[in-house]
């Protein structure tokens, strides 16, 4: 799977004394400050005065991770942001009173601080953070351990102080305790483990793996106790029974060098005979459309008689899995059918039980995505495989949701919303009996004075005849007729995902070029989600062919439409978008430049290299030794000596899931071969994704130089830096910027 939250009347607490060598705190503080007297505002009344630039994206926060107090007073959420001098964005925590509206600030620490979990009284908010000292243990040595602090910002205290820190936590039901996982290295059995544990340091590609144990800390008396006899599995996630009495897991042999396989299983560990049963796994393996789904976070009904999870597919549809533990039900698994009446949704997010609502009142709930748009949809009566008919919750105007938490009365859910005019914020809204949307927050109120790009969802045919969609941006002053524009396509990654509808400046395009006076289009082709089953598993056996004729039909129809200039045309993506930005510079010259982001230039060496090789499978239908053929045609190697197309190459040196392999190879095909003007511009120390504000920054303005060069035409004359003539000179970004 290639990848790549009405005014609020609030209130924060004073800024507490802090020493000059935390100013970057005390400057945080007073931002948050300055942005809560910001947030009271009357939007109505700001004017769209600024142009936006490329700084501005370094100005947004970002909701994540929702979740509502049980009295249902509070709304949590982990806050994103940037400081210039501090390499990535911090994460802390904030609250909002769901009556007045008053926000506060609980964390500033410079650390992570995750996953914000209430207690069953709502005094206390539980979260993982990475806190650390100069010369201290934990837990202030870096690792990540289990922190609590109260809703008005007081008592802030670590819970756990676990060496090697703690990599997943549950509170239970009564809050009374927490379940938590921690990870031990372990080396197998066999001939070399001798050589293997003399040699620790080493990497290999088997034999040595990281195993979890579980244990439980009373969080009355502070003793702990290890539930797991021996580490004999990795935990990936887990949840608690309600009566404390089970645990399930998604859980692998072990986590190792290539990852990702398909041999995940779904466990149940009894606390009390301290043993794990695993789940039979017919449903969503051998027969499955593909035995490498990615099953993730499992969850118990509120009655404790069943489970559901989540398993996705790399170009197939995700399903949610329901079993039964006890009852009549079980041992038995079942899908829950997808799709409301009229509707062709793709699940996106994970599930979750309706509290309060068990047996044959229970109800689960999901994150899908329908015509670029994500919603909240619900199946009443989960019971038996005989459940109600899936409903949307979210009506599609209140915008695109990115995060949802149910409250402990079933009633309401918090969620995170974006639209097409600010970014997510906090709201609430009731399960049942209408869609009355109460927007919490405004954590962004400087964009109401942004001249925001025109976005819509817009549609057209490709060449076989299916309609094809995508979400075009336009400059804020934009009118029909006034000309061609200078035009860039941005492509998704996945492929498995999709461009949502929603205002989004993000490093890989959006916003920033349409403020810059260009047109952009994002298309959603086929393989993209929320356009049904069929568009979804078309491109299976026709990767580098169906998605780049939807592309380019889509580029037809804008210059048929008068919006694209045809002599001034970009491409551009991460992922898979760079794999389809590498596929349509191999296809077509019509391209005055292109900027490719971590994408693959060989199949076969992409399966070879990566940590998740069945996604080449499923698209390849094969392994390179029965399917050669077709993982040379999906390849942009094979035809690389029909490029012409200026390329920016861009990617992170330690990515495992598009290797650098991949960059240097086209790099050195264009360069060193073809004399084709290319940059490689290499990330240190980074991922599949940017994390740092100096890679982000640079990003935006490699792309920005690039295209104003080679398809506006600026400095041409002035400098030939950027045409890469001296053979062999890869350039290296060491200057150290995804929602």
């Amino acid at each position: 799977m290639y990848t790549q939250l009405s005014p609020a009347v609030t209130a924060a607490p004073a800024c507490p004394p802090i020493r000059r060598a935390r100013s970057l705190v005390t400057a945080l503080c007073g931002l948050a400050l300055a942005w809560t007297s910001l947030a009271a505002t009357d939007a109505s009344a700001a004017k769209r005065t600024h142009d936006i630039v490329a700084a501005d994206y370094f100005s947004l926060a970002h909701v994540a991770q929702v979740a509502v107090s049980p009295d249902g007073a509070h709304v949590a959420w982990a806050e994103l942001r940037w400081s210039k001098d501090h390499a990535r964005r911090n994460v802390d925590l904030w609250v909002v009173n769901t009556r007045t509206k008053a926000t506060r600030r609980l964390t500033f620490a410079r650390s992570a601080d995750l996953y914000p979990t209430w207690s069953a009284d709502s005094q206390w908010l539980y979260f993982l953070s990475n806190r650390e000292r100069a010369k201290s243990s934990a837990p202030w040595d870096g690792s990540r351990q289990i922190w609590r602090v109260r809703p008005d910002g007081s008592g802030l205290m670590p819970v756990t102080r676990v060496k090697g820190g703690v990599e997943k936590f549950v509170l239970s039901g009564d809050s009374r305790a927490v379940v938590y996982a921690t990870g031990k290295k372990h080396v197998a059995k066999g001939p070399h483990k001798s050589l293997r544990s003399k040699y620790g340091k080493l990497t290999y590609g088997r034999g040595v793996a990281k195993l979890t144990h579980l244990w439980r800390l009373d969080l009355a008396t502070w003793r702990t106790r290890r539930l797991t006899r021996k580490a004999d599995r990795y935990v990936r996630s887990f949840d608690l029974s309600p009566d404390q009495t089970r645990v399930v897991a998604v859980t692998v042999p072990t986590r190792r060098l290539i990852d990702n396989e398909g041999w995940s299983k779904i466990a149940v560990f009894d606390v009390a005979k301290r043993t794990w049963t695993e789940l039979k796994d017919d449903l969503w393996r051998k027969d499955a459309p593909s035995p490498y789904g990615w099953l993730t976070s499992p969850v118990f009904a509120p009655d404790g008689e069943q489970i559901a999870f989540r398993v996705d597919f790399d170009g197939y549809p995700g399903e949610v899995i329901v079993a039964g533990l006890r009852g009549t039900e079980q041992g038995a698994t079942w899908k829950l059918p997808r799709g409301p009446k009229g509707a062709e949704i793709t699940l996106s997010g994970h599930a979750s039980w309706r509290p309060g609502a068990s047996g044959a009142r229970s109800e689960l709930c999901v994150k899908a995505i329908h015509n670029a748009r994500h919603g909240l949809y619900c199946w009443p009566k989960v019971r038996g495989g005989k459940q109600g008919a899936m409903r949307l919750v979210t009506a599609r105007k209140s915008g695109n949701l990115s995060a949802f938490h149910l409250s402990r009365n079933g009633k309401d859910a918090a969620l995170v919303l974006s639209d097409l005019t600010h970014p997510p914020d906090v709201f609430t809204a009731p399960i049942k009996g209408g869609r009355r949307y109460k927007r919490l927050t405004k954590v962004n109120p400087q964009v109401d004075t942004w001249k925001l790009p025109q976005i819509s969802h817009v549609s057209w045919k490709s060449k076989d005849g299916t309609r094809v969609h995508g979400v075009l941006e336009l400059p804020h002053d934009y009118k029909k007729g006034v000309g061609p524009l200078p035009t860039v396509i941005e492509i998704h990654g996945g492929p498995t995902s999709a461009t949502a509808l929603e205002l989004r400046f993000w490093i890989y395009g959006r916003t920033l070029f349409a403020s810059r006076g260009w047109a952009l289009l994002s298309p959603n082709y086929r393989g993209s989600t929320g356009y049904g089953d069929r568009f979804l598993v078309e491109l299976i056996g026709h990767k580098n062919d169906r998605d780049v004729a939807d592309i380019l039909a889509g580029v037809d129809h804008l210059v048929a439409q008068g919006i694209a200039d045809p002599k001034k045309l970009a491409v551009m993506g991460w992922s898979n978008g760079g794999y389809l930005t590498n596929c349509l510079i191999t296809t077509t010259t019509r391209f005055k430049a292109a900027s490719s982001g971590a994408g693959v230039f060989d199949t076969a060496m992409q399966w070879m290299i990566e940590d998740t090789p069945g996604h080449v499978i499923n698209y390849n239908q094969g392994l390179p030794w029965t399917s050669g053929a077709a993982m040379q045609k999906s390849s942009p190697l094979y035809n690389v000596g029909k490029v012409k197309t200026p390329t920016l190459i861009h990617v992170g040196q330690h990515d495992p899931r598009v290797p650098v392999q991949h960059s240097r190879g086209l790099f050195r095909a264009l360069n060193q071969y073809l004399n084709v003007p290319t940059e490689l511009v290499v990330y240190p120390g980074e991922g599949h994704g940017l994390t740092t504000f100096n890679h982000r920054e640079a990003k935006m303005a490699w792309d920005i130089a690039w295209f104003d060069r080679w398809v506006l035409g600026k400095g041409k004359a002035k400098s030939s830096a950027a045409q890469s003539g001296a053979k062999g000179s890869a350039a290296s970004a060491t200057r150290g910027g995804e929602r």
